[in-house]
């Protein structure tokens, strides 16, 4: 009988996932978003769908493919065909933000021992400059909606707290009424993993507000004290805002590419053009650091270059 010390010396596995299959792990994980960390929808749908690519990346593989057997090598090969595939830099990254959280949670549940994406960096992303209009094109976007009508006013509403609050349209569409202080032209908003800050609307917004919210033919809300509402009187949707400036963009001849993010690009680009400073404007975005506001730096150099070039008898 052979010693049981000329055995070969084989690693130790990882334990099975507790019998669970790939695509129930990412269910559970799925819930835990949801339910425990009470994400957005929007963030539930992205992770979903980036891990199901995985999945179905490592399916391709083998059909029988566990979880236990990825290692770094298999992110790295899959991130080699995201961009063979010519993918964005930051879909990648998204992408591989979402995985980091699936594996640190499966580790932390007990179903992996080890986290191997803990090593994996993200690839460096793009720095795209943001994309703004001129003080002319936005005023020609808020005031385009006819507002002898209902949904005239709530869109030009809609328009004028975009741009004089800057907040995303996510943060937009979950506003209520007690939110706003149309006296004191505030209104509380509840931006990223459920911070809050208080952001002033200015005067055009308050009164678009108002004279919104106090038409007669404003409908009783189904949506609790949401502040806008769709035809059917419920609380309308981000996608319905994207369509709404897209409806206006094209009534108006204005250049293409605007969406709700871009008055929030216009109202920051804006403000630092107008001499304020990158702390406040990153408070005014609810911006967790500063390294997300120094990019309209970049706009306003290139602005201050395309006005030198323009008006300098010597350039």
């Amino acid at each position: 009988m052979a010693d049981s010390q000329d055995k070969p010396n084989r690693p130790a596995r990882a334990p099975e996932p507790k019998g669970l299959s790939p695509e129930v792990l990412r269910d559970n994980f799925i819930v835990y978003l949801r339910d425990v960390r009470d994400v957005s929808p929007h963030t539930v749908r992205n992770y979903t769908a980036d891990i199901t690519a995985f999945l179905d990346y490592l399916r391709g593989i083998s059909p029988s493919y566990e979880l236990k057997y990825v290692d770094r090598f298999t992110i790295r090969s899959y991130l080699t065909k995201l961009y063979v595939e010519r993918r964005a830099k930051a879909t990648a990254q998204r992408k591989l933000s979402a995985l980091k959280s699936f594996f640190k949670f499966l580790v932390r549940e007990g179903f992996l021992t080890k986290n191997v994406l803990a090593v994996v960096r993200s690839p460096k992303g793009e720095r795209r400059l943001p994309h703004f209009l001129d003080t002319e094109e936005v005023v020609r976007l808020i005031e385009a909606p006819d507002s002898s009508t209902l949904l005239g006013l709530r869109d030009r509403a809609i328009f004028e707290l975009l741009y004089s609050t800057g907040i995303r349209v996510s943060e937009l569409v979950g506003l209520n009424v007690e939110d706003l202080d149309l006296v004191g032209e505030v209104v509380k908003v509840r931006g990223k993993g459920k911070r809050q800050r208080m952001a002033p609307m200015g005067r055009y917004a308050a009164m678009a507000l108002n004279d919104y919210l106090n038409s007669p033919k404003r409908r009783t809300s189904s949506a609790g004290d949401a502040v806008f509402l769709n035809r059917a009187g419920r609380r309308i949707t981000t996608r319905s805002v994207a369509r709404i400036v897209t409806k206006y963009v094209r009534q108006t001849a204005l250049k293409t590419g605007v969406s709700p993010h871009t008055l929030r690009h216009t109202f920051a680009t804006h403000l630092l053009n107008a001499g304020a400073d990158l702390r406040s404007i990153q408070e005014l975005l609810g911006h967790r650091s500063l390294s997300s506001t120094v990019i309209y730096t970049h706009v306003s150099t290139e602005k201050m270059q395309e006005v030198y070039s323009k008006s300098h008898p010597r350039a």
